[in-house]
């Protein structure tokens, strides 16, 4: 999955916080603005090329040395009468300067924070969005893993029960919308690519490395319109970092992290390219039910559009349904499914504009999943 795009909206929080000093003197405080109108220069941070020596719980942490960074999560839940929901949590991290400035200034930072949370409910046929910025200085937002796993932007956050964060606890809340959910990692890290390292384009470097916790159990609460409703189901994590972009020629992308009910996960990504065709170097990946990875290259699978859905907020046109043939499902046997979202407006509109929401399962096996859908509101070519 990626979030590259989705970060250069952090060039607005650079201009609503400045993110540069609030200094300290004299008794008074003067705070400074630094604005920035140019795109940040990638020279002085650390590249995602090379293999990647992994260990978590440290990895769960924050990688400064790196320009980008997400921790994302989605989910599909029901209450005890099977009303379903979907929601999407995901903190971005984005370094403005290769380096931290020594001060004495607890608001200086070099990092700039950036948030969504949405909850789909599918029966109200409702979606809820919302955003914020913070930066990374005076305890606002930050990533850590001491002494336990912790992300946050103010009092958004996913925090961990257990030293090994086998265990961590997601809250969100809004006047409309609210969650409190209690995941549990049931699998190891799948690491997606080779080895984690996962390309983006033929240019060496330009790649993130990526792993995901492909089924969290999950139970909690969701609070929508002060109505409290207690849920279960699953939710799936990625986790990227890199100092890169998409290639000169993408046009946007199109991403499935999808749960299906025999406990395997299947990840998809394809990156549409400006001339209609697709960047050959990405593919997928199958997590079997013991934890084992099957890696799909882009020519094992194909992903055909069924339907689309015109939105009424930008007029940009998405797919609302795919058909999705894979060789090997991970097993042997070929796996065909079919994607149908449960909601056809889950349209993010702060920022960029893309397509992020659940969707149901059905063919050989069934289940639930998500999808995200970038580019079609705009072409996401020359963001980064």
């Amino acid at each position: 999955m990626w979030k590259y795009v989705l970060l250069g909206v952090a060039a607005l929080a650079i201009v609503l916080f400045g993110v540069s000093l609030v200094e300290f003197g004299g008794g008074e405080v003067r705070a400074r603005a630094d604005l920035l109108s140019a795109p940040l220069s990638a020279a002085g941070y650390a590249r995602a090329i090379g293999p990647y020596d992994w260990q978590f719980p440290r990895d769960h942490g924050a990688h400064p040395d790196y320009q980008t960074e997400w921790w994302y999560y989605t989910g599909n839940l029901a209450d005890e009468s099977g009303r379903r929901f979907g929601f999407q949590f995901t903190i971005f991290r984005r370094a403005i300067a290769p380096a931290e400035v020594d001060t004495a200034s607890e608001w200086r930072t070099n990092q700039v924070y950036m948030a969504h949370f949405t909850v789909t409910d599918v029966q109200g046929q409702t979606f809820y969005q919302h955003q914020r910025f913070s930066r990374g200085g005076a305890g606002l937002a930050g990533a850590t893993t001491d002494p336990r796993y912790r992300v946050w932007l103010e009092d958004w956050q996913v925090v961990a029960e257990d030293p090994q964060a086998l265990r961590t606890r997601l809250t969100a809340n809004e006047a409309d919308a609210a969650i409190d959910l209690y995941l549990e990692q049931v699998k190891p890290p799948a690491l997606q690519g080779e080895g984690g390292l996962s390309p983006k384009s033929a240019e060496p470097g330009n790649a993130s490395y990526y792993y995901s916790l492909s089924r969290l159990l999950t139970s909690g609460m969701i609070v929508i319109g002060g109505q409290t409703y207690h849920v279960q189901g699953t939710t799936w994590m990625d986790h990227e970092f890199s100092t890169s972009a998409l290639g000169e020629d993408a046009q946007g992308w199109d991403w499935f992290g999808l749960h299906l009910d025999d406990n395997r996960e299947v990840m998809l990504g394809r990156i549409r390219l400006l001339d209609g065709g697709f960047e050959p170097v990405f593919g997928g990946l199958i997590v079997l039910p013991d934890g084992r990875t099957h890696r799909l290259r882009a020519e094992d699978f194909t992903i055909v559009v069924t339907q689309t859905w015109r939105s009424p907020h930008t007029g940009a046109e998405y797919p609302a349904g795919w058909e999705i043939a894979i060789a090997d499902g991970g097993d042997g046997s070929p796996l065909h499914l079919r994607l149908t979202p449960l909601l056809a407006d889950q349209e993010l509109r702060e920022g960029i504009a893309y397509w992020e929401g659940a969707v149901r399962i059905s063919g050989d096996v069934t289940g639930y999943g998500y999808a995200e859908l970038t580019g079609y509101a705009g072409t996401m070519n020359g963001r980064f």
